[in-house]
């Protein structure tokens, strides 16, 4: 092996799948509270330590995804995981800082499972300032600050939202942190 396939997943691989495994879903299941994910000790450049976390928990050789990081962390996530590409309207994970919410999989209304999960590195994450967040999972109203979204996607969330039960689902990635935006979720701005 040479190059970045040579590098390490997780430091423990089943312990730390596990472990980030559980982080999104308590994540997916408290819209907007921030979660903390085992990282692994040597990353490919290219990849955010907790986009690379999840698609290490999550991805697997039948799991088509869509990355833009760049060929050496594409060959690691590949190399890790078994994970095939795919083009953007046909992933189940997209790590790709182009690609639009409303491009991404949506599933359809027989079946809305199939939405795609948008994994949206971003600068930094924090708790008690910043969006409003509303809806299942959520008793009244969360605060959910997040530095680094793309432009315009307040505007494409709400767009998202009102195809539910379709939709794509986000991740939020920065540093050893996640949170989640399930399509369920309504967003105004602070």
């Amino acid at each position: 092996m040479s190059g970045a396939t040579s590098l390490a997943g997780f430091a423990d691989p089943v312990l730390d799948s596990q472990a980030t495994f559980r982080a999104v879903l308590e994540a997916m299941s408290r819209p907007g509270r921030v979660q903390q994910v085992p990282v692994p000790p040597e990353l490919p450049p290219g990849i955010e330590p907790a986009a690379a976390a999840v698609l290490l928990a999550l991805a697997d050789a039948d799991t088509p995804i869509r990355l833009a990081a760049g060929p050496e962390a594409e060959a690691w996530i590949r190399f890790h995981t078994g994970a095939r590409a795919a083009a953007v309207a046909e992933a189940a994970f997209v790590l790709d800082p182009a690609a639009r919410l409303l491009d991404l999989a949506a599933g359809t209304e027989e079946e809305p499972e199939r939405g795609a999960t948008l994994i949206l590195p971003v600068a930094a994450l924090a708790e008690g300032s910043g969006w409003r967040l509303a809806g299942p999972g959520i008793q009244s109203t969360h605060r959910l600050s997040v530095q680094g979204a793309p432009s315009g996607f307040l505007a494409d969330w709400a767009a998202n939202r009102a195809r539910f039960p379709r939709g794509v689902d986000v991740i939020l990635c920065a540093g050893d942190r996640i949170a989640a935006l399930p399509r369920s979720v309504a967003i105004q701005e602070g």
